[in-house]
């Protein structure tokens, strides 16, 4: 059974920085992409970013590029989520998730996770 549990969300303030994780398990390889996307109340799920299998490869939403970035553990099976500078539009639930398909929409990923919330106050 795959299971992908985030942690590391929290209450910051704007200007802050957080890191969240993502630790993988029943994956039965390490090759699957891995990507973080977020939800805010009443809004629907967005893309944050994505990174290969092999980690060589990312991928940014507009509106973190240059303020988060995602790097992985294929040997810890985690993938973290390093956000720097951060602002209100920022808060949201965080969602881990893996798939085959190194995408940006959400239907491209197989497996997700619970969510983990970040609430950035001005």
């Amino acid at each position: 059974q795959v299971q992908l549990v985030e942690s590391g969300g929290g209450l910051v303030q704007a200007g802050d920085s957080l890191r969240l994780s993502c630790a993988a398990s029943g994956l039965t390889s390490s090759f699957y992409n891995m990507g973080w996307f977020r939800q805010a109340p009443g809004k629907g799920r967005e893309f944050v970013g994505a990174i290969r299998w092999s980690g060589a490869t990312t991928e940014y939403a507009d509106s973190v590029k240059g303020r988060f970035t995602i790097s992985r553990d294929n040997a810890k099976n985690t993938v973290y989520l390093q956000m720097t500078n951060l602002k209100p539009e920022d808060t949201a639930v965080y969602y881990c998730t893996a798939g085959r398909i190194f995408g940006v929409t959400a239907s491209q990923y197989t497996y997700w996770g619970q969510g983990t919330q970040v609430t950035v106050s001005s």
